[in-house]
């Protein structure tokens, strides 16, 4: 899905994904296949002392799959929501239902979400309904029910990069107000009474919200070890 392969109307990537990485996995070997003498047999590498190749028909492959058709359906959806979120919202269901994809036009978004993010000034503070207990729960009462779990002797998957350290306590918290800290369903992030962020990355759900909507994107996530992460059951 980092290459741009997630359908975001449906929030679904892992087929294209996969199938994306089929296709690059069939090019590559044809392209090695074409000289196999430039293959180290023991180990499948190809020899350092040789330039490296260029797979060039993988584009035209990706093209000529169902990923492409499925991916230009709806490639206007989420750059429509620049214009708010009733237009975004009207837009998509027109293209879902009615062009599905045939519209001649490309709607551009020339900014990432985290350049969108909006000061705290800019802002309203939300006052959230406290739970009931039946219908609406308590963060740590949800993040239970997810069975979450990272094995503790394993490299964290969250960290801030190195040169981006400032970031947190010079411009996160006072100009944002610590976004992380509010969004994060897990409670992964606090900032404690120095204003250190404290990053409990052992309850994190991989929504990779913090890694896409931060300021300067200054938190790296990585794909944590083995099976780490949500157990929902029930789904």
């Amino acid at each position: 899905c980092g290459a741009g392969m997630l359908n975001g109307v449906k929030i679904k990537g892992t087929h294209t994904a996969m199938k994306s990485g089929m296709l690059a996995a069939e090019e590559i070997y044809a392209v090695l296949a074409q000289d196999e003498e430039k293959i180290v047999a023991e180990t499948g590498e190809v020899d350092d002392s040789e330039a490296s190749v260029e797979v060039k028909a993988y584009q035209e492959a990706v093209e000529k799959s169902w990923i492409w058709d499925e991916l230009k359906e709806i490639r206007n959806c989420h750059s429509s929501f620049k214009w708010g979120t009733f237009p975004g919202m009207a837009y998509t269901g027109a293209s879902c239902f009615f062009l599905r994809g045939r519209e001649p036009w490309t709607i551009s978004h020339t900014h990432t979400d985290a350049q969108k993010t909006k000061k705290a000034a800019e802002c309203q503070p939300i006052d959230y309904p406290k739970p009931d207990g039946k219908l609406s729960f308590d963060l740590l009462t949800n993040l239970q029910r997810s069975g979450t779990n990272h094995e503790h002797d394993q490299p964290v998957h969250l960290r801030v990069k190195p040169d981006l350290a400032h970031i947190p306590a010079q411009l996160s918290l006072p100009e944002y107000a610590g976004p992380e800290q509010r969004f994060c369903p897990a409670k992964v992030y606090e900032y404690d009474e120095n204003g250190e962020l404290v990053i409990n990355a052992q309850n994190c759900l991989h929504c990779k919200c913090c890694s896409i909507k931060m300021p300067q994107e200054y938190i790296e996530w990585t794909v944590p070890e083995g099976s780490g992460g949500p157990a929902y059951t029930v789904m």
